[in-house]
Parts: C-alpha cells; structure tokens; sequence
C-alpha cells in the first residue's frame, strides 16, 4: 500500500494560469466523451514535466508497474475546455485485478492531486468518468492499488487556464443552487440481461478554486470546493472520493456497478466550508436514459 502525502494537494503557488472562458452544462455524459479524439490513443504519458519531483511526495518509494490489461485513462489530447476535461478510468475486462484504490493526478496543476478515490467491490471491473480542470499542458495519470500490486496509466493532455477560468454562473446563483444533487440512470441495452447498471450523479457547486478572479471586483475568490463525495447502494458503498481544486464546478461523475437489489442510491457530499448535503434516490427514478 501506498501512502498519500497531503503535502502533494496544496497550491503551488508559482504555477502561471492564463483565464480561459468557461461554458458548462449538466447534460448527460457520454462514457465514450473522453475517447472521441482521434489522437487519444496517440498520446502516451510524456517522460519529462514535474512527476519526477512529485513523485515521492505522492506516492512514496512505491513503484508502479505497467497498467496494460489492468486499467486504462482516457483523456482527449487536445481538450475542447480546459476547465471540463473528461477523463474515463476503465478496466478491459471483467477478469483484470479489482481497484481498491486510486489517485488521479494532473502533473502541471497548482494542486496536482485532483482526486484520491477508493472503491467497493461493486464497483469492478471498474468504469467511471469524470470532469477536470488542466492549468496547462500536462501529464494525467491514473496510480491505482490492485490485488496483484500497484500500475499506472495516464495520457498527456493539451490544456490551459482550466484552474482559472471564471465560474459559469454568478456567485449569487452559483452559492443559491449550491448542493442541489440530480442522478441519470441509464437502462441497459439488454433488458434484464446483466445486473450490471450505469449511473451519474451530478452536484452542484462552483468548486471555487482560489485563482479565479470575481468579474465585477477582479478580486480572488476564496478556494471553496466540495472535498468529499461518497456513493452508495443502499448500505453498500460503491466509492469514496476526496477531491481538491482540479475538480471541475459542479461535479459530474458517471459509473458502472452491479446492483445488489437495494432500492436507491445515497450520495453524500461535503465541501471546505464544512457543508453537508445528502441525497437519497431511487434507482430508476429522476431522469433515465
């Protein structure tokens, strides 16, 4: 096991950000959005950037082996947003290792630990997507805990300004809705065919990531972000996540799991103010797809 060392999440503070517009819908979120790139399967991890200096703060004396046949992340090379990158965790098969654990890192970012993410076993063979922030050109990579030892993945994404870009909404509308927690459920292709089901989970809240400037002042906003999200069906969690700054605002997270015949899902979410929101929805209800 490998030990995160907090130190790996706080700004840093000589990283360049450059404001970059932000246009943001909650829409649904294709499990296929993060391959649509042509050039995705082109773009392999770089050797060079700050991984080397990041490297032990992170993840220790640890070494990670090769994630082929174990685990995948799958990012655009060319981003059409840098402050929503999409970026899809899957494992190829249902026989690959089971993932208990796993940090999504983004090598350039101020704070360079965008999540620290632990799984249940409902959760495997894993498949979830999520939205980022890319400050600027940089590394995304997947290090990941598994019962046959630890891998890592990751693709090199060309991005700027995501950390920096203005929120999408006021901050007085931003902070009226903030909390508000919506699911999507997506049936299966084949009608009862595999207990194994798609959900997204959607929470809103401007995730403010203490470089973006106030439109009207041009003055900083205080960092304010959701830091905790945990998932569950029925008493069973499905995933913890701890998130920081590279989150994108209002998080949007889609995955698979296989259903244990409970009737909802509980989504809990707290943020740095020290917020607490909790949502209990039926499986099935609010919108399907």
């Amino acid at each position: 096991m490998f030990v995160f060392h907090k130190s790996a999440g706080r700004l840093r503070t000589c990283c360049r950000v450059v404001p970059l517009a932000l246009s943001l819908a909650i829409a649904a979120l294709p499990l296929s959005a993060a391959a649509s790139d042509q050039k995705t399967a082109e773009n392999p991890l770089l050797d060079e950037g700050s991984w080397s200096d990041l490297r032990e703060d992170i993840i220790g004396d640890i070494l990670p082996g090769p994630a082929a046949g174990v685990l995948d992340l799958e990012a655009p090379y060319r981003a059409h947003d840098a402050a929503t990158v999409p970026v899809r965790l899957r494992q190829p098969s249902p026989n690959a290792p089971s993932v208990d654990r796993a940090f999504l890192i983004i090598d350039e970012n101020p704070a360079p630990v965008a999540a620290e993410m632990t799984f249940g076993e409902a959760m495997h063979p894993l498949d979830m997507e999520l939205r980022i922030r890319v400050n600027q050109y940089s590394n995304v990579r997947v290090v990941a805990e598994t019962g046959t030892g630890p891998v890592m993945a990751g693709r090199f994404v060309k991005a700027s300004g995501g950390c920096s870009a203005p929120a999408s909404k006021s901050a007085e509308l931003a902070l009226s809705q903030m909390g508000q927690i919506r699911a999507r459920h997506f049936a299966p292709e084949v009608e009862n065919a595999s207990n194994r089901r798609e959900a997204q989970i959607m929470i809103r809240h401007p995730n403010y990531s203490g470089l973006q400037r106030d439109q009207v002042t041009q003055l900083f906003i205080s960092a304010h972000f959701i830091n905790r999200i945990e998932v569950k069906q029925g008493d069973e969690t499905l995933f913890t996540l701890e998130g920081g700054i590279s989150l994108s605002e209002n998080p949007v997270i889609r995955f698979a799991y296989t259903d244990n015949g409970s009737d909802d899902l509980k989504i809990h979410a707290e943020d740095t103010e020290g917020n607490v929101w909790e949502e209990v929805i039926p499986k099935g209800k609010g919108d399907t797809i």
